[in-house]
């Protein structure tokens, strides 16, 4: 489908998809608190990661069909299990029967050849003039193929009550605009390599090979230019320069060589007055690039992003040539996953809320969203005598803060309503079809809501994914039901750990309320400076110490961590942490003192449950991509970046001023 990011929408996560064995049954969970993953020749005051995790990472190495594991490995494993078990059992003539069974059927993909993709191949040839593109663009966003940019739609920053149309940079192939502009041996070593892969996939549809090569070049060279004119990953972190109402007249003056009117009315819109225009610049770059490219360039580029969108779903070659650039050279991955997980995850994406039904009854269930209900109530009463005692706080600030703080909405385990596909039209043989027809409907889904009010109770993901997340412009968290079982909930843990693990992820998504980008939003999610001015300067001298703090971190060989980049998770893990400490505190009040268990007391338990949520290896070329992609640290220095700042937690383990552990200054907002 067409990528339209939720820009602001900081989703906390522990991890990446992990599947199982396909011959083996589905296993029972194993625990989340593990004594065994404590690596007692580490020195806690040292190295608090490696304590905590040093057992874990020896025996959990990446596996070889994936680019990195962490924690949340039995968890993720159960999850796709279950999910394929429904799959498999689903019967034919169902949309998820049929669904899994086209993309299974690698006999009938492979014997259709590249076929499925013709159509589309011979509709890029077939552009007379570059007054066709903006058609053009539409049908190729309509089944999936993000070329030249996103559309979509997102609640308007400045009334969120109301849905608007949402016009955004993309068009390139590479993970972000940086990719193409650095100039590092690495960074060079990638592109080369980059451009070899477009080469090779345009070959795949009929180039010649010199042609291919020099098609590529020309292509790379494109997306360059589109890259040079995107916003930077820093500047996306403001809310207020991805906020630009202008009405269609505005945006042909801005962008005149395409014609955005018949682009609107192509793809399906409805009609508008105004609609944000995230990045100007970017669009006033690729009218540039419209006018100076010739036409046989755009078809090129055109034809690179048709097979490049689709090539999961081709035959062997384009699979493994897809692999072996974005799995192998990309991201270290040393084998193609089996094809039955890539099945589950494709259905996944294309219906993710019907896939879940089934699967949300046979895990939380009601009495697991109750106990949840209960603990997020929990550390919303540490988060509001936080604030009530900050001291750098005004009275008028503080008051809004409390008023935003009361209107957080929770939307835990499973949507109230699930979304209807009976629209969506689904055929057994068709694998290719399926797929742009799934992008077809979710961009409709999309394009339907501009100009209407916001649907408050639909969720931006099916409740069969491990995340959770905070969403300013609705001003709600949200936990999936396949979060919270172990490693991060579990009925059998003490509360020192469990607080120390889903306790510290919920207060993590209520910290993001009031991290660097949630601040700028008020109670009822319009973007709104409610801060006084002496508050707000407060604010940014303690935000500049987590930037500082952790920019200092290495995040592999020669890249350092961007600590603008990660301020948002950086602020919202430690903020979590703390008030999940305070929530445990409160729980205990009263109550006699607990004995150590497994010689470790509540207050070390807490921070070890913590500290193991986190566990993870990386090949070297993930740990390198996430630091130039990710808004969240790598599970090391989320860890130690934390524990550095609280005294709580030196008390606990007996740490003393100059050592690791105990950072001077100690970086605090929340």
């Amino acid at each position: 489908m067409v990528r339209v990011a939720r820009l602001l929408l900081p989703v906390a996560t522990f991890g990446l998809t992990i599947l199982a064995i396909a011959e083996e049954p589905a296993k029972p969970i194993g625990p989340g608190f593990d004594i065994a993953n404590i690596d007692k020749a580490a020195d806690p005051c040292v190295d608090f990661y490696q304590f905590a995790c040093g057992g874990w990472l020896a025996r959990n190495p990446v596996p070889a069909d994936m680019p990195m594991t962490n924690r949340g490995f039995d968890l993720m494993m159960r999850n796709q299990e279950t999910l394929r078990q429904v799959l498999e059992k689903a019967p034919a003539g169902s949309k998820l029967g049929d669904s899994y069974g086209a993309c299974m059927d690698e006999a009938a993909i492979e014997g259709l050849g590249p076929s499925p993709l013709q159509p589309t191949l011979d509709r890029i040839a077939a552009l007379k003039s570059k007054d066709e593109l903006p058609a053009l663009v539409a049908h190729l966003h309509q089944i999936g193929v993000g070329a030249l940019f996103a559309f979509g739609s997102e609640q308007n920053f400045a009334d969120a009550t109301q849905m608007l149309g949402w016009l955004d940079q993309g068009g390139i192939g590479l993970p972000e605009r940086d990719f193409y502009l650095r100039d590092d041996p690495k960074s060079t070593e990638l592109r080369q390599a980059y451009t070899a892969h477009v080469g090779k996939m345009l070959a795949l549809v009929g180039d010649a090979p010199e042609a291919a090569a020099a098609n590529a070049a020309r292509v790379v060279e494109m997306e360059t230019a589109l890259a040079k004119a995107s916003m930077d990953r820093a500047s996306r972190r403001d809310p207020a320069k991805l906020h630009h109402l202008m009405t269609g007249k505005e945006l042909a003056a801005a962008s005149p060589a395409f014609a955005w009117d018949r682009y609107f009315t192509a793809v399906g819109a409805p009609a508008f007055e105004t609609l944000n225009v995230a990045a100007p610049d970017f669009v006033k770059g690729l009218s540039a690039q419209i006018e100076s490219t010739d036409l046989a360039s755009w078809k090129t580029y055109l034809r690179w992003h048709a097979v490049h969108d689709v090539a999961r779903l081709m035959p062997k070659a384009f699979v493994d040539e897809n692999f072996a650039f974005y799995g192998r050279m990309l991201s270290g991955q040393r084998e193609l996953r089996p094809r039955w997980k890539r099945c589950v995850q494709m259905v996944e994406g294309n219906m993710g809320e019907e896939l879940a039904q089934g699967f949300v009854a046979s895990t939380l269930g009601p009495e697991g969203r109750k106990r949840m209900l209960q603990m997020v109530q929990a550390l919303e009463a540490a988060l509001e005598k936080d604030i009530r005692e900050v001291e750098w706080m005004s009275d008028s600030t503080e008051k809004e803060a409390l008023v935003k703080l009361r209107a957080i909405r929770n939307k835990i385990g499973q949507p109230d309503r699930w979304r209807d596909y009976s629209a969506l039209q689904v055929k057994r043989g068709e694998a290719l079809g399926n797929s742009q027809r799934a992008a077809a409907f979710e961009l409709r889904h999309q394009l339907a809501k501009i100009g209407k009010p916001v649907d408050r109770d639909e969720w931006p993901f099916p409740p069969t994914i491990v995340q959770a997340g905070y969403n300013p412009l609705l001003n709600e968290i949200l936990f999936t039901a396949a979060i919270l079982q172990p490693p991060f909930y579990e009925n059998r843990q003490d509360d020192a750990v469990n607080f120390g693990a889903i306790g510290a992820v919920i207060g993590h998504e209520l910290s993001h309320g009031f991290d660097d980008q949630g601040r700028k939003f008020d109670s009822a999610g319009n973007m709104r400076d409610w801060w006084a001015t002496t508050d707000a300067a407060e604010f940014e001298k303690r935000a500049a110490c987590f930037v500082e703090q952790y920019g200092g971190y290495t995040a592999v060989a020669d890249i350092k961590l961007d600590g603008k980049i990660t301020l948002g998770e950086n602020i919202g893990d430690n903020g979590g942490v703390r008030l999940a400490y305070r929530a445990l505190e409160g729980s205990l009040a009263g109550k006699p003192a607990s004995a150590p268990i497994d010689g470790y007391t509540t207050e070390q338990r807490f921070f070890l449950g913590y500290g193991q949520i986190a566990c993870e290896n990386r090949t070297e070329q993930m740990a390198r991509m996430r630091a130039q992609t990710d808004v969240h640290s790598p599970g090391q220095h989320r860890v130690n970046g934390v524990v550095s700042n609280m005294p709580e937690f030196a008390k606990a383990f007996g740490c003393k001023a100059g050592q690791p552990m105990v950072r001077e200054p100690m970086c605090r907002v929340w």
